[in-house]
């Protein structure tokens, strides 16, 4: 099982990335190069980096199997501003080069929203602007599934399909989101059938992330709030199953629940709970009481 949670680039970059995962019990962790809602961005410490890499080989993590997330502020659907749409190729661009520095492989980015234009012309400057950012040896970009919220593109496997087909490169990938499938209307229960569809339409073989998170809201409500595992709709089994699904083993799983009380991060006991595959009713009330 290749699983882990968002971590926190901070003062130490990836080093400080790495503890947090084995403080989690993680085998695997997510980050942002910098904060997600802007584009403050600080050098790359190499000697940190470094240490960071012979930090995971002694503790068994891939390098391969890392991933990043590109910031919040990017979005590729819109281009009535052209200044404002070329900056978010720039950004993204620079985020790669990052992540190639950093040797990460795979870079998460939301299709984007498209917000007043024509939902045909929005998926086309997705993919226009991905023809423009990705090269064929660098990181591969892995478009998120989205929960259709507001103008949301990429809600549905049409609409991740249709930007697939005109992007000229095969390094090009998926992210899948629990949370997010369930508010665009999947059946999560059901998660063998979506997969099959997904098989057919686009091919297993292009997801190469897996966002693990319960949902505050129903299906389809198109809302996107994540919920702590087992706490929400979609429920501990329905997501059991899907993580251990194995169609999707070799798939690194991504826990990005929410801290409790926006204060103690819930991974550690969430990752523990998910190996055991056990249910934990008292769960947040545990977390609360490890971190005071």
């Amino acid at each position: 099982m290749i699983l882990g949670s968002h971590v926190n680039f901070g003062s130490e970059q990836l080093l400080g990335c790495v503890k947090q995962a084995l403080s989690y019990g993680a085998n695997t962790f997510m980050f942002y190069t910098g904060a997600p809602q802007n584009t403050v961005r600080k050098s790359l410490d190499k000697e940190k980096n470094e240490e960071a890499k012979k930090l995971m080989q002694e503790n068994g993590i891939e390098l391969e199997k890392i991933i990043c997330h590109a910031p919040y502020i990017i979005n590729l659907a819109n281009n009535t501003s052209e200044e404002k749409w070329q900056f978010s190729i720039s950004f993204l661009k620079q985020e790669l080069n990052r992540c190639e520095e950093l040797g990460i492989k795979y870079i998460v980015v939301h299709p984007g929203s498209s917000v007043g234009i024509e939902r045909k012309e929005a998926l086309q400057n997705i993919s226009d602007a991905l023809n423009q950012i990705i090269t064929e040896n660098g990181p591969m970009i892995l478009l998120e599934t989205m929960a259709g919220k507001g103008t949301e593109c990429g809600s549905t496997l049409e609409e991740i399909k249709t930007i697939l087909n005109q992007v000229k490169s095969k390094n090009i990938g998926v992210c899948l989101d629990t949370c997010h499938l369930n508010d665009s209307g999947i059946e999560m229960t059901h998660f063998d059938d979506y997969l099959d569809s997904f098989d057919k339409e686009i091919g297993l073989e292009k997801i190469h992330c897996i966002h693990i998170n319960d949902s505050k809201n129903e299906k389809n409500s198109h809302k996107d709030r994540h919920e702590n595992i087992g706490y929400g709709t979609i429920g501990f089994e329905a997501l059991i199953k899907i993580i251990n699904n194995d169609r999707l083993k070799d798939v690194p799983k991504i826990l990005e629940t929410p801290y409790i009380e926006r204060l103690y991060p819930p991974y550690k006991f969430e990752i523990e709970s998910i190996k055991n595959q056990k249910f934990n009713e008292h769960l947040k009330e545990d977390i609360i009481e490890f971190y005071k």
